[in-house]
């Protein structure tokens, strides 16, 4: 008999794993509370012009191509990528700047036209994380579902290389004595809504994947890599219902056994949440059903940034890079202000993307679509929208004009603002957190939600609120985990690869697993140290 699965949300991690889950001959229903697929992997479409709801930056397409694989087609086939180089400017305001390339010599060169002494730390920093990943992988790509998973010799190993203890920017002293060369490699950490005075040091990866593997542009922007999974899924069978909200998750006990929408109610052998986590657990599941993340708790959990979003449609077009990352001249204080204070900055970093110097098609002739997105606090009572919204789209218009764009406020013939309490509202978000919860040492591996939540049975969680955490890449994989677990569970058989066999659990001994469950207590007790 065939089981059935219901996924909550067209998003990218609901995406793959129904690709998955068809792949391997489970019927699959998609709901989406949206008009369009993607999630805030969607787009905007208006007068000619076409923006990424939110990210911009494509990585490490090796996951998704792996992905498609299982279904019988590549990325190659689906999407046209193109490699970036330079991969984005870095603009500093304390002075100087960087056209990030993979070229390793001219990288150096750059590097030392900032501060020569750092110029060799360079190619120091991608040995040591390419060793770094090729420890990470096999935790990126298993659950985490307990304290047993924590015990293995393989972990044991990496505590030494991983430096909990240490942020992205301590660690990078190591290579770099100039604070901008160390911002070059660690601003990555706002991909988690994090500042890299605070993110885990093992984040150091994000960088590296940049520089080891490319940063891409897929043709049509980032939803088009959605739009490409939706097509797949299709392709395989899987239903995709829009405009249907999901109002309740349905439950026989303390399994998950359908949901329930205005219009239908569904049965499945299994439910899949791909919704915002924090969100989702709010508002369609009970919260006496909930013993570990009940309201109580999650409103105690510590969540990212959110971002001020301006999509603009201008005459013209420009002569700039395709990604240009503006930093604040006191970057320190500016992450302080979004972090611990809950203020807006009065003097912002921000990104502009440029794509049309890249892909034509996002504009019409002889337009040019730019995002520009700023970091700032998550939804806060020190800061009202409603008020706050204007002054600080007046303060990013002058300071795009500064970085370069001249008076391009006249130039504008289209624009839509999207604030924190839109990313709340609209979007569904908690408390606008667009990157989830902060990926703190307490909020990370088995002390994240779990794959296969542990609260309730029948339910499985993909997106950035569970294992691996936030970012495409890593959402992708948190969808095979999780289909992983689902298909065991179900007892269908897979060609998505296995889980890693336990048996190094097994073999580890009672003085390892002594060892290292101290010193992993040791280590979640530990605040990584910040300079704020």
């Amino acid at each position: 008999m065939t089981k059935e699965t219901i996924v909550i949300g067209a998003g990218p991690g609901g995406l793959a794993t129904a690709i998955l889950l068809a792949a391997a001959g489970v019927r699959v229903r998609i709901l989406e509370r949206l008009p369009v697929i993607g999630g805030r992997t969607s787009c905007i479409e208006a007068d000619g012009f076409k923006f990424d709801l939110g990210p911009t930056f494509f990585l490490y397409p090796r996951v998704l191509e792996e992905i498609f694989r299982s279904a019988g087609t590549s990325l190659k086939d689906e999407v046209e990528l193109i490699r970036l180089d330079p991969q984005y400017r870095i603009q500093f305001g304390s002075g100087g700047k960087l056209d990030c390339t993979p070229n390793i010599a001219e990288m150096e060169r750059q590097i030392a036209a900032l501060s020569p002494a750092d110029a060799p730390g360079f190619r120091r920093f991608l040995d040591e994380n390419r060793t770094k990943l090729t420890a990470m992988e096999p935790c990126l790509e298993s659950p985490f579902l307990g304290w047993q998973d924590l015990v293995n010799t393989r972990l044991l190993k990496m505590l030494p290389m991983l430096r909990p203890h240490q942020s992205v920017d301590t660690y990078l002293k190591r290579f770099f004595k100039d604070e901008r060369v160390r911002l070059a490699f660690c601003f990555q950490s706002k991909y988690l809504g994090m500042s890299p005075f605070r993110c885990p040091s093992l984040f150091s990866i994000l960088s590296f994947l940049e520089y080891e593997y490319g940063v891409f542009h897929p043709i049509g922007g980032c939803s088009a890599i959605t739009a490409a999974m939706a097509r797949v899924a299709q392709r395989l069978g899987v239903e995709i219902c829009l405009n249907q909200p999901v109002e309740k998750i349905l439950f026989a006990g303390r399994r998950a056994v359908g949901v329930r929408t205005s219009t239908h109610t569904y049965r499945a052998d299994a439910v899949v949440v791909n919704a915002d986590f924090a969100r989702a657990m709010e508002r369609m599941v009970p919260d006496e059903l909930r013993r570990s993340w009940t309201n109580r708790k999650l409103a105690k959990k510590k969540y990212s940034c959110s971002t001020f979003m301006m999509y603009l449609g201008v005459e013209g077009s420009f002569d700039l890079p395709h990604h240009t990352i503006h930093i604040a001249k006191d970057y320190t204080r500016n992450l302080d202000e979004i972090e611990n204070q809950h203020v807006l900055s009065a003097d912002p970093s921000f990104y502009v993307q440029n794509a049309c110097v890249t892909d034509p098609t996002l504009a019409p002739k002889g337009r040019s679509a730019l995002y520009v997105l700023s970091p700032v606090s998550h939804q806060h009572p020190n800061i009202n929208w409603s008020k706050e919204r204007s002054p600080f789209r007046k303060l990013l218009f002058e300071k795009i004009a500064q970085a370069g764009y001249g008076d391009i406020e006249k130039r504008v013939v289209y624009e839509r603002i999207i604030t924190p309490a839109d990313w709340d509202s609209r979007y569904e978000i908690y408390r606008g957190a667009t990157f989830n919860l902060a990926h703190t040492l307490d909020q990370m591996l088995h002390l994240r939600p779990h794959n296969r939540f542990e609260d309730l049975d029948g339910m499985y969680l993909v997106g950035g609120g569970t294992h691996p955490g936030s970012g495409l890449p890593v959402i992708f994989e948190s969808a095979r985990i999780s289909s992983r677990l689902l298909l065991e569970d179900l007892g269908v058989q897979t060609n998505v690869p296995l889980l890693p066999a336990r048996e190094e659990q097994l073999a580890t001994t009672s003085a390892e697993k002594s060892g290292f469950l101290t010193a992993a207590a040791s280590l979640l007790r530990l605040k990584t140290k910040s300079t704020l």
